[in-house]
């Protein structure tokens, strides 16, 4: 049974078929799935989801093209919220400097704030990053040098030395449906690295589509379709990487076993 590890049940292209996209989720195999927040106002109806579907969880975070418009967000509050019984995760958070969409140095605040968060909370972090590898690993280094959390660099896009070092502070790496596109030969080379006890697979849905249902919204049916196409370059069977990848998800996502 798959599990999808980062999905967006609540936006656009899901939320007005939830329950068709849910039922052809479970008729692929897909047993669980992590619903993420990005913004504070999405956090009651994200955990809405998880508190009427058994194998739907939940997140709390601010994504950094909010981070702007949620100063207030600090991680107490973080905390406070992550204390719901189904909410298993504190993120998205992270750093963007691909848009730009709030400043960097405002980014980096919340970005700590919500590793903080993990800590404090025990809950792993989910990570995004994109154009900004330097500035996070940096980070995430110098945070774990004030104490141990853990976490995933979801939808990973990054080179082989971010995979290696992210790798090196004891986080998880999630692979999308990304990694099946034609122009992602190397990121399948790290895919086809990445210890096992160390892989997890997302849709990132609705967006993201992977190959065959490319132009298509994007939905948690179709981590099948990536855990295929992993499995092939890895050299193992659909079943054991989706064995591997829904154990690990319950390891690093201790709450929602």
């Amino acid at each position: 049974m798959f599990t999808d590890s980062h999905c967006h049940l609540n936006y656009k292209g899901l939320v007005d078929d939830q329950a068709g996209v849910l039922a052809r989720a479970r008729q692929a195999g897909v047993s669980a799935m992590l619903n993420i927040s990005t913004r504070a106002s999405e956090w009651d109806d994200v955990i809405a989801v998880a508190e009427r579907e058994p194998d739907v969880w939940a997140s709390v975070g601010v994504h950094p093209h909010e981070a702007d418009t949620h100063a207030d967000v600090e991680t107490e509050t973080l905390v406070e919220r992550a204390r719901h019984p189904r909410v298993v995760g504190i993120g998205e958070s992270g750093l963007d400097f691909y848009y730009d969409r709030s400043d960097r140095d405002r980014q980096r605040t919340s970005f700590r704030a919500h590793i903080a968060a993990a800590r404090e909370s025990g809950l792993p972090l989910i990570v995004h990053t994109r154009d900004a590898e330097a500035d996070t690993a940096e980070i995430l280094s110098e945070e774990m040098g004030k104490g141990a959390y853990t976490g995933v660099i979801h939808c990973f896009t990054a080179s082989a030395d971010f995979a290696a070092r992210a790798l090196e502070l004891g986080l998880y790496i999630s692979m999308s449906g990304i990694v099946t596109f034609k122009n992602a030969k190397d990121l399948a080379e790290v895919a086809a690295s990445v210890p096992a006890d160390r892989l997890l697979i997302e849709t990132d849905s609705p967006f993201l589509a992977p190959v065959p249902h490319r132009g298509r919204p994007c939905e948690p049916a179709y981590v099948a379709d990536t855990a295929r196409f992993l499995a092939g370059i890895r050299g193992t069977s659909v079943e054991e990487l989706a064995r591997t990848t829904s154990d690990n998800f319950r390891t690093l996502f201790s709450k929602a076993a």
